[in-house]
């Protein structure tokens, strides 16, 4: 579950007043100023009316009274100080001001030397600071604080009664505060008392309650919130979510237990599935960070069962260069995320890691390496799975890299891995591989080149199993590549403006012998999708199980045009194929050529954005796949997208399955109205020729509040689809209220989207 900060009511009440110990007597009803030369530090200045009294004992001002002291004013129909007590006495109204704080009342009793008192029917208004980061920065935290973060707001409201009691001490009874700006009344946050500690940067709320148009919408007989920057424990914005997976509600406590540890604990209520219990502990020190997160449901109302989810990361400096990792992810069943997660968790979590990890750094006169030990396991999630659906675990694996600079440009690199691998139901063994190569580097403004030769051999142990050859195989090839460019550039007038023409040629050779490679196992390769990262790689394959046999050029030209007012990249053009000059008897190839890419990017302008990428497959004449998005965005909170996908033959999304792929893709966030702004997606499959994903809805921004209501439905797999209503209430200065993850929901279905109450 995400993880909010509590939300901070800011509330400074500016009420330090003094008065030093001069004083006078008003003669013929003349207005005086005490003292008239420019005042010093600490000295205060008093102009009314009539003023009279006794030196050290007691001044009466009476008719528009002004006292100033350093950045503090304090007005009123009349004062009376008592110098001896150090008491200010202030009525029939009272105004105090400092900096941008101001409070009114009707009489003021304050003690100047111990900051205590009382104040009558005040009514507020006060500059809010802005929220920072309310959570440890660990490493593996998911927390951090926001660039720059909202912009300060203002909190007015009134009360009962103000007692000080004591610097930057306050209790407010009968509050009542708003974010809104003055004349707009649309919510309230009312407390029957409120205590304002900011010397602490802790307030207390008791008899709580929030108003909205008139009508209550939360109650808590108990809040505390922090006053400033720093974290404090409470209760955090609930959520409110409904769907296929039922109606649930969960309210969230965080506990600030120190500088370095948190936790946040989350009770469930689900309508469907029962109730869950989350929980979340952080911990940060020098040397080591790390989360611990779980879900825990006793007893799931449809399944009868306990189901639960774990996720732990650590890690952890242990000194000398050593260093220790920790990701251990696991649930309960392989329907737990289609249950309880959103579109990102159900796409992503198909194999859950649970991994440890041991490495050791050193360093040497120019040179390096890296010893690394791992042992590593995946839960596959897969319903009805197949042996090839469950990877292989690495029971254990040790690799050691290291690199050494040479003269003249020149260095020298290895790499080595040594791992067992373990499986349920398919052969194990083990492999050891060693890369040594030398490379040479040479780069200057104009141009680069970079010749690399090295050998890359590979052992293998089997284990017995049935039909598989057991034993020791082994693979020895020589690898020589070559990477080189050249950067030209000249000014040229582009769409009316000066810009800079870039014009980058680049080649990359390949050489590798063929080599029969059926009689070995596929432990942890695969082939890797041919895009324009890849034409510049040795190997097709990812792993070590496979290297394609290569003499090879890829050839391969960008021009970019670059807004030489502002350095915008205004259009990139590309364009790359490889050149096969053999056949390769890995992959069965025998043509002459890749596929040909092209792609064109680009800001056209400051509103029109354009992407495109491109593959065509000259043998058969037809196109492989191709990709097209144009995004419109004149202003935040003005944005439309159309986005076409195309594929011959293409891995389905949330599937195991591959076949055609036709898609068309819409999404906009666009004002509809004053103050109202739609929001929706549309993706639809022209092969299926049924949608994809659906979200619809609308936000309302008012300024001081703003509400999102959208529903959202989604396949996870070729025969399910998912549904799910948000609804999110955000107050201005105090946070959200609904659906936990709107924002992350709509950043990810609409490009480009941003809040409507941030701009």
């Amino acid at each position: 579950m995400p993880i909010q900060k509590p939300t901070p009511l800011a509330l400074a009440l500016a009420a330090a007043f003094a008065l030093n110990t001069q004083t006078a007597r008003a003669e013929d009803d003349a207005p005086i100023a005490v003292p008239n030369p420019p005042l010093q530090q600490g000295q205060t200045k008093v102009v009314a009316d009539n003023i009279d009294g006794e030196t050290d004992v007691v001044l009466h001002a009476k008719g528009n009274v002004v006292a100033t002291r350093d950045d503090q004013k304090l007005e009123s129909d009349w004062l009376d100080y008592y110098q001896a007590k150090s008491l200010a006495k202030a009525g029939d109204r009272f105004r105090l001001t400092r900096g941008g704080d101001v409070i009114t009342g009707t009489t003021l009793d304050y003690n100047v030397n111990d900051y205590t008192g009382t104040g009558m029917n005040p009514v507020f208004t006060m500059a809010k600071q802005s929220p920072a980061a309310a959570k440890p920065q660990a490493a593996t935290a998911p927390v951090s604080a926001a660039s720059g973060g909202p912009k300060p707001v203002t909190m007015r409201g009134d009360g009962s009664q103000i007692d000080f009691q004591g610097q930057n001490q306050y209790r407010v009874y009968g509050s009542r505060m708003t974010t809104c700006d003055p004349g707009d009344d649309a919510w309230y946050l009312h407390a029957g008392s409120t205590d304002l500690d900011y010397n602490s940067g802790v307030g207390v709320a008791r008899n709580a309650w929030m108003q909205f148009y008139g009508v209550p919408i939360l109650y808590s007989p108990w809040i505390d919130f922090p006053l400033n920057s720093n974290r404090k424990s409470g209760f955090l914005t609930p959520t409110f979510k409904t769907g296929t997976a039922g109606t649930e509600f969960s309210l969230p406590y965080y506990w600030n237990i120190a500088p370095n540890y948190d936790a946040t604990i989350t009770p469930h209520i689900n309508t469907k599935h029962g109730n869950m219990l989350a929980g979340e502990f952080r911990y940060l020190q020098p040397n080591y960070s790390g989360t611990i997160y779980t879900e825990q449901l006793p007893n799931d109302k449809v399944t009868n069962t306990a189901r639960n989810a774990w996720s732990v990361n650590h890690s952890q400096n242990l000194g000398h260069g050593l260093t220790f990792g920790l990701s251990y992810n696991s649930v309960s069943d392989r329907t737990y995320f289609s249950d309880f997660g959103d579109q990102v968790a159900i796409a992503s979590n198909v194999n859950l890691n649970q991994e440890a990890t041991l490495s050791y750094g050193m360093g040497w006169s120019g040179g390096s390496g890296n010893a690394t030990l791992r042992v590593q396991h995946y839960q596959n999630l897969t319903l009805n799975p197949v042996p090839t659906d469950i990877p292989y675990a690495r029971m254990p694996q040790l690799t050691f890299n290291a690199s050494q600079s040479l003269p003249a440009g020149f260095s020298a690199n290895l790499m080595t891995d040594l791992t067992r691998f373990d499986h349920p139901s398919l052969q194990t063994g083990d492999r050891f591989v060693a890369y040594p190569s030398v490379s040479w580097n040479f780069d200057r403004s104009w141009g680069f080149i970079r010749p690399k030769l090295g050998v890359n051999f590979t052992e293998y142990n089997l284990n017995a199993f049935p039909n598989q050859q057991q034993g020791t195989r082994t693979r020895t090839l020589p690898i020589f590549s070559t990477d080189a460019g050249l950067y030209f550039d000249r000014d040229t007038e582009f769409m009316g403006k000066d810009h800079l023409m870039t014009l980058e040629p680049r080649l990359f050779y390949v050489n590798i012998p063929n080599k029969y490679q059926d009689d070995l196992p596929n432990f942890d390769t695969t082939v890797n999708d041919l895009n324009f990262a890849q034409l510049f790689t040795e190997n097709r394959f990812s792993g070590y199980d496979r290297i394609n046999g290569a003499n090879q050029v890829t050839t391969a030209l960008t021009s970019r045009f670059i807004d030489q007012t502002n350095g915008l990249e205004r259009l990139r053009l590309a364009i790359g194929k490889r050149f096969y000059l053999s056949d390769d008897i890995t992959q069965n190839v025998n043509q002459p050529s890749s596929d040909l890419l092209l792609s064109a990017a680009g800001d056209l302008t400051r509103s029109w954005r354009f992407d495109s990428s491109y593959q065509y497959n000259q043998q058969l004449g037809t196109t492989e796949r191709y990709n097209v998005q144009l995004r419109y965005s004149p202003e935040a909170g003005k944005v439309a997208s159309v986005r076409w996908r195309y594929g011959r033959y293409e891995q389905l999304d949330n599937s195991a399955t591959y076949g055609p792929l036709r898609q068309v893709d819409v999404a906009a966030q666009w004002p509809i109205a004053r103050r109202w702004y739609a929001i929706g997606r549309y993706n639809y499959s022209l092969i299926t020729r049924k949608p994809i994903e659906q979200l619809a809805g609308f936000e309302y921004n008012d300024g001081c509040w703003s509400a999102r209501l959208f529903s959202q439905r989604f396949v996870t797999d070729p025969q399910t689809t998912k549904n799910s209503l948000f609804f999110q209430l955000e107050l201005r200065g105090l946070g959200a209220l609904g659906s936990g993850g709107v924002q992350d929901t709509l950043r990810l279905a609409i490009p480009g989207y941003t809040k409507t109450n941030e701009q």
